[in-house]
C-alpha cells in the first residue's frame, strides 16, 4: 500500500492540542477534522449527525481546518496518517495527489444534481478502491456543495465574456475549461477568494450559490451566471486502519449516520441553493442563513450549455484521461464503464 508520510505539521500541531492522544484514544473517540464553520449551510447537517453520534456513545473531538491553520489540499495525507480518523475533503483539491479521484465531477459533464447524483453512485466503487490502495483511506460520505456558477465583479452577458479575464478556479479540468473559454485561471481555495475578488486578483470566482452567499461574494461581485459547470464534490473520509479494527456494531452504528449525513447533504445541495441565488439576486429572501443582495442574474443560454457540453467532450475528458493514465492505465476504461456509461459519454482511446 502506496502511503503518505506522516505529516510533520500536523504532528506538531497535534502534539500541542486536545487532539494529541493519538494512540491512547480508545475506539469510542473520533478526532474529526472538517473544513465547515458555523456560518456554514452544510454546519447544521453537520453538527447534527455529530450529535447524533454522541448520543450513540462516541466522544467526538471536532475541529476545523482553518482553526488549525491546515491546508484543505493535505486532507488525503492528514487522514492516511491517522492524525484524525475523519477528515472531510474537497475532491478537487486532493485530486492532485491522485487525478483519477477528480473523474467523479469533471467540469461540464455533470451539469445538474440529478446528473451528478448518477455519476457519484457509479463512481463510488472504484472511487473507494482507489483511495485504499493509495491512501489507505475510504469515503462514509460523498456530497457537493451545489451547482457551481459564475460571479463576477464586472458585466458579463454570457461565457463569451470571461474571455480576458482572471477567473477563480480550484481543479485541474475546470482550468482547462476556462483557458478553452479564453480565461486565465487563478488556484485559490475558497478562503482566499473573497479578497481576491476586492482587490482584483480574479474578476469572477466559480462556486455554489449557497457557498458565494454565506461567503459575502455578493459584497464584491454583482454579476451572477447560474450556469452549472460542476457539482464541487466533497467527502468524509476515514482512515481505514482504524475503521477496520472497529468492532462490527460500532462501525455499523458510525455507517448509519454518515449515510444520514450524506443524504442530508445531498438534500441541502438540491434545495437551498435556489434559495441562495434568489437571495443574492434581489428575490424574495426569507430571514435566516442568506443575507439579501441585488446582484444582476443573467440569463443562461442554450447556447452557453451547448459549449460547456462541447468542450467537455472534446477536451476536458481526454485532457483528464491523459493526465490520470501516468497514475493508472486503465483509467478511461474504469470511466467509460461506470460514469460514462451512466451519461452516454466516452473517452476515445488513443
Amino acid at each position: 500500500m502506496n502511503r503518505f508520510f506522516r505529516p510533520l505539521a500536523v504532528l506538531a500541531l497535534m502534539a500541542s492540542t486536545p487532539l494529541a492522544s493519538v494512540r491512547s484514544a480508545s475506539a469510542e473517540t473520533i478526532r474529526w477534522l472538517t473544513q465547515t464553520q458555523q456560518q456554514n449551510a452544510q454546519y447544521p447537517v453537520e453538527i447534527g449527525v455529530i450529535n447524533a453520534l454522541g448520543s450513540k456513545g462516541f466522544t467526538i473531538q471536532r475541529n476545523e481546518f482553518q482553526v488549525l491553520g491546515l491546508n484543505l489540499a493535505d486532507a488525503l495525507r492528514t487522514a492516511s496518517s491517522g492524525a484524525f480518523q475523519v477528515v472531510t475533503t474537497q475532491i478537487g483539491s486532493v485530486a492532485k495527489d491522485d487525478p483519477f479521484l477528480e473523474g467523479v465531477d469533471l467540469i461540464g459533464v455533470s451539469t445538474d444534481m440529478g446528473e451528478l447524483r448518477k455519476a457519484v453512485e457509479v463512481y463510488r466503487e472504484p472511487f473507494n478502491a482507489r483511495l485504499a490502495e493509495r491512501f489507505g483511506v475510504k469515503a462514509v460520505a460523498i456530497w457537493p456543495f451545489g451547482p457551481q456558477v459564475f460571479f463576477c465583479n464586472q458585466p458579463i452577458k454570457s461565457l463569451a465574456d470571461l474571455k480576458g479575464q482572471k477567473v477563480r478556479s480550484f481543479t485541474a479540468s475546470m482550468s482547462s475549461l476556462l483557458t478553452d473559454l479564453g480565461a486565465t485561471p487563478v488556484t485559490l481555495s475558497f478562503p482566499e477568494v473573497y479578497s481576491a475578488l476586492e482587490r482584483g486578483v480574479a474578476s469572477c470566482g466559480v462556486t455554489s450559490p449557497t457557498s458565494a452567499n454565506t461567503g459575502k461574494w455578493p459584497e464584491v461581485t454583482n454579476h451572477l451566471l447560474p450556469l452549472s459547470v460542476s457539482g464541487s464534490v466533497q467527502a468524509h473520509i476515514v482512515n481505514l486502519d482504524w475503521w477496520n479494527k472497529l468492532p462490527a456494531d460500532r462501525r455499523a452504528a458510525l455507517e448509519s449516520e454518515f449515510k444520514a449525513l450524506e443524504q442530508g447533504l445531498w438534500d441541502l445541495a438540491v434545495t437551498t441553493n435556489d434559495k441562495a441565488l434568489a437571495c443574492s439576486t434581489g428575490g424574495e429572501c426569507a430571514p435566516g442563513l442568506y443575507t439579501p443582495y441585488k446582484m444582476t442574474l443573467v440569463a443562461v443560454s442554450e447556447a452557453d450549455k451547448g459549449k460547456i457540453k462541447q468542450i467537455a467532450t472534446d477536451k476536458i475528458l481526454g485532457e483528464w484521461a491523459g493526465r490520470c493514465a501516468s497514475t493508472f492505465p486503465d483509467c478511461a476504461k474504469v470511466w467509460n464503464g461506470s460514469i460514462g456509461a451512466a451519461l452516454g459519454l466516452k473517452i476515445a482511446s488513443k
